[in-house]
Order: C-alpha cells, then sequence, then structure tokens
C-alpha cells in the first residue's frame, strides 16, 4: 500500500474534506431512499465517521443533538461488542448511547485486509417507533411508554439482514411498511459509507490513514484550544428555568458553571433540579451534545469535528439529576426540549465573559407536533403518523437582528412542506405565516416565530410538547425578551404540552416564540 504523510495544511485539509464527503454522501443515500416524510422531507437525521476506538473523525452538517451525543457515546458503545466486516448494529437505547427512541442509529464497522480501521453511523428520527400515542412523542412518565427499546444488537451479520429481528422492531409499529423501508435506507446509507470511507483507506493506505487521523485531533485540539483560551479564566454561571414537565412540575431549574482556565472548560451540572415525572430527562450524551454545541460555535469554522476538538470540555453532572438520568426516567422531550434549554444556559453563562461575541436567546423550543389515527383506505384500516418539529425566532447578537422561522441550535431540519402534509395526511394546513412583532425590541431585533395552523380532516390523537410557553426568550444587553409561544385548539388556549383527541374539522394553531432582542433600541451607531 502507498503512504501518504500529512506534511502541510493541504494535504490535511484534502484529508479532512474526503471524510466530510463520506459523511454527506451517505446523508444524500439515506434521503433519497427512506419513505417516511421525516426523514426524507425534513430530514431528521444525522451521519458521522468514526474511527477504530469509537472517537469522532468527521461529520456532516446535520443534526447538533445527535451529532454531538453520538461524539459522546459511541467509543463506549462500541467497546461492548464483538465486531467482524459486514457486521450492522442498531440501537436506540437513550441509557446505552441513544437519545430518545424515535433516534435509531445504526453503525457499521469498516474492516481493510482483515484489520478493522473505523466505524460508519447514521442516526434517524422514525415518526412512529410504537409509543403508547401516535408521533411517538407522548406524554409519558416512564421510558416503557415511549416505543420499543432497543439494546444495541446485531441487526446484519456477514452483510446478511437478521430478518426476524427486523420484523419484530417494525411489528411495534403502527405503519410496519413504512418502517422497514426506512431501516432499508439507514442500513443503505451505511453500505455506500463503508464503501467509500474503504476506498479512501486502500487508497492511502492504513498507516497513512491512522496518521491523518492523529494529525486531525492534534489539529482540532490547537483550534479548540486557542478559541477557548479567548475565554477569560473565571468561573460563570447562569439558572435558566424549563416551563414545566406536563405532569404538574413547574419553573424547573438548569443551572450550569463555567469554570475556565487557560482553554480548558469544566461545565458542571450540579445545582441542577432532580430528574422530574414527566418526559424532559435526559441522559448524560444529550447533555454533552448541547454543550459541546455551544463551545464549537465559538470555535473557527475550518475546525474539524473530531475528538480532537472536544477534548479541553469537560462534563459533570450528577447522576440523577434532570440531565443525566437515570433508567427508566422517560426522555422523549429531553432531546429535543431540555438540550435546547442546556444550550441557553450555557451561552447565559459565557455572555458576561464574551460581551458581544454571544446572542439573545433564540426561541427556545422545537415546538413539537405529534399526531396521527387511523384513516380507511382501500384494504379496511391504515394507520399514520406526522412529527413535526416548528422554527422561531433567532435571538439577536451585537452585529444583527436575529432571523425569522428559522430552527436554532440544536435541531437543524427544514419543514415539512405543505403540499407533502396535505397529500400523505389527512390534514390541511389552514394557515402558514411569519408571526409578525413576536421578536424581542432592541438595537438588533430578535427574530419572528411562526404560526402555523392545521385543520384536521379525520379524527386523530395530538401531542404538543412546547418549551418557553411560561419563560421566554431572554433579550441581552438591554434587549427586550422574545414572545412566548401559544397553542389554541379551535380559538380556545390550551397549554403547551398537552395530549388532545381531535374531530374532523377540528383546528389546531400553535404560535412559536421569538427571539430575544439585542442591546437597547435607539443606540444602534
Amino acid at each position: 500500500m502507498k503512504a501518504t504523510a500529512y506534511p502541510d495544511a493541504v494535504a490535511l485539509g484534502l484529508f479532512v474534506s474526503r471524510l466530510e464527503a463520506v459523511c454527506d454522501e451517505m446523508g444524500a443515500v439515506l434521503r433519497n431512499t427512506a419513505l417516511s416524510p421525516n426523514i426524507r422531507d425534513r430530514r431528521d437525521f444525522s451521519c458521522a465517521v468514526f474511527d477504530a476506538t469509537g472517537s469522532l473523525c468527521a461529520q456532516a452538517a446535520h443534526i447538533p443533538v445527535h451529532l454531538g451525543s453520538m461524539a459522546f457515546a459511541m467509543a463506549d458503545l462500541v467497546g461492548r461488542l464483538d465486531w467482524a466486516d459486514g457486521d450492522m448494529v442498531i440501537v436506540n437505547d437513550p441509557f446505552l448511547g441513544g437519545t430518545h427512541l424515535p433516534d435509531v442509529t445504526m453503525i457499521a464497522p469498516v474492516f481493510i485486509s482483515g484489520a478493522l480501521v473505523a466505524f460508519v453511523a447514521n442516526r434517524a428520527h422514525h415518526a412512529d417507533i410504537g409509543a403508547t400515542a401516535p408521533g411517538s412523542m407522548p406524554l409519558s412518565r416512564s421510558l416503557s411508554e415511549e416505543g420499543v427499546v432497543i439494546e444495541p444488537r446485531h441487526l446484519l451479520r456477514g452483510d446478511q439482514i437478521d430478518r426476524s429481528r427486523l420484523a419484530q422492531i417494525v411489528g411495534s409499529t403502527r405503519n410496519p411498511d413504512h418502517a422497514h423501508g426506512d431501516f432499508f435506507a439507514q442500513i443503505s446509507a451505511n453500505r455506500a459509507g463503508r464503501e467509500r470511507l474503504s476506498e479512501l483507506v486502500q487508497g492511502q493506505g492504513r498507516n497513512a490513514f491512522r496518521e491523518g487521523l492523529t494529525a486531525l485531533n492534534d489539529y482540532g485540539e490547537r483550534l479548540a484550544r486557542a478559541a477557548l483560551a479567548e475565554i477569560p479564566n473565571g468561573i460563570y454561571c447562569c439558572t435558566d428555568l424549563m416551563d414545566d414537565d406536563g405532569q404538574g412540575h413547574l419553573n424547573i431549574a438548569i443551572r450550569v458553571t463555567l469554570k475556565v482556565r487557560d482553554g480548558s472548560i469544566d461545565c458542571d451540572f450540579s445545582d441542577t433540579a432532580a430528574a422530574v415525572d414527566g418526559n424532559l430527562n435526559c441522559p448524560l450524551a444529550v447533555a454533552a451534545a448541547a454543550v459541546f454545541y455551544c463551545f464549537r460555535c465559538l470555535m473557527p469554522p475550518q475546525t474539524p469535528a473530531c475528538a480532537g476538538s472536544l477534548r479541553p470540555i469537560r462534563l459533570q453532572a450528577p447522576a440523577g439529576c434532570l440531565v443525566n438520568a437515570r433508567r427508566p426516567a422517560a426522555v422523549a422531550a429531553g432531546n429535543v426540549e431540555t438540550s435546547t434549554r442546556i444550550v441557553d444556559a450555557v451561552l447565559g453563562a459565557l455572555a458576561p465573559a464574551l460581551p458581544g461575541r454571544i446572542p439573545a436567546a433564540s426561541h427556545g423550543s422545537m415546538n413539537n407536533l405529534a399526531i396521527g389515527g387511523w384513516i380507511a383506505d382501500g384494504d379496511g384500516k391504515g394507520a399514520w403518523d406526522y412529527y413535526e418539529t416548528i422554527g422561531g425566532g433567532m435571538g439577536a447578537g451585537a452585529t444583527g437582528g436575529g432571523l425569522s422561522a428559522v430552527q436554532t441550535h440544536m435541531t437543524n431540519t427544514l419543514n415539512t412542506p405543505v403540499e407533502v402534509i396535505e397529500s400523505r395526511f389527512p390534514l390541511r394546513v389552514a394557515r402558514y405565516a411569519l408571526r409578525r412583532g413576536s421578536g424581542g425590541a432592541g438595537n438588533r431585533p430578535g427574530g419572528d416565530g411562526l404560526v402555523r395552523e392545521f385543520e384536521c380532516l379525520a379524527p386523530a390523537h395530538v401531542t404538543l410538547i412546547g418549551e418557553r410557553r411560561l419563560h421566554p426568550p431572554w433579550g441581552l444587553a438591554g434587549g427586550r425578551d422574545g414572545s412566548p409561544g401559544a397553542q389554541w385548539l379551535n380559538g380556545r388556549p390550551v397549554p403547551g404540552k398537552i395530549a388532545l383527541e381531535l374531530s374532523a374539522g377540528d383546528h389546531l394553531c400553535i404560535a412559536t416564540p421569538g427571539g430575544g432582542g439585542y442591546g437597547e433600541a435607539g443606540t444602534r451607531k
């Protein structure tokens, strides 16, 4: 095999780009072969490459909460299993490397001449994973209510699919045909990634590939430490509040203490609230994803997404607290809502340390809508499940106002197009518009939220899980708070976390929060 060294930045840059291209191609295969709108149209999936020990090497620009949690948990996960060429493992257990049950991960090893050299992995959100409510985002009190729990198990051996295991998983869903198709899309994505990564390693040689990974991680660490060294040494604290857990617990505190010393960060959640009865709890991997994201935003754009760039960051959270929950705690909303509030808390702590660099709070919720039911079709009865995260206003910063009607921070999905919703589900989109004036006022105004109104054309069960309904997104440096979110059923206000039975003709309207403003109005220079 040829040996390729990395004597300069150009060679290393090409190496990084080729690894990222593997992830991009995996994402394209997954998107183009999936059946569900949640994966195909909303693009609620992520792809990454890991080395032979499970350390992150590269990722595509997909979903931060997926990618950061995989980076945190993959080494432990792959160390639990024996691997052979042609294997593929499936897992969604939040306490064994997952996030919440709808996010199903597929992992495939890459062998060259009998030697394990790397892993490729993808994680995709399945709108139905067999929960007690359609959309698999119920107002749950335990993990068992949230769907089928898949411990790390081989789905393929020797590139042959375990049909009985796959049938057992998809048989737990309301629409096995769609689930079957989406799982095969994930398998296809990993096969594409495995093939492309094998070509890369064989073209360079195993030794050169390992040298490239070492250089990549060292470079990432240098960039990370240089960026984080710009934060003045000190201790910085912030408390932010979750509205409620849907089970009667209000004003749930996330408290973070950052200890900064010469480019190293200790992030401590020791004073955060205990785990709650509802599903706002999250495994430590989800909390780590939010923390990694915040500090990655402070690094130069060219910083590679690799294990080296995460080395300066350490995380501490006591077992049993909201952000390091124990089995069998409910976690469905921890991945989507609590992760977002962790971002607000960390950025709030950094704001006094880095004046002018930290923006006001964004809308602070994924504004989850899960809806589904049964409709008559030519064969009798058919099930449908629709899941959506709805964008809102971005927080403003010192150099510009916040964007309107966008996904922010821990998610990076698209909306489901109106045409797809109305052609695939018994729903009509009655209104889809900017929520004018919902962004916080200021020298730089926060972005506006969205209004999305649905008319139900058939009986359905709906679950809403939204945050920033009681505690609005905060402004910064004198800027005003963004407007809190709200929702109505047939014009009647309903809580931000609620399960509802809808009849044909009912209208459900969701207004998402605006982003916080930055600076006092009228002070722009």
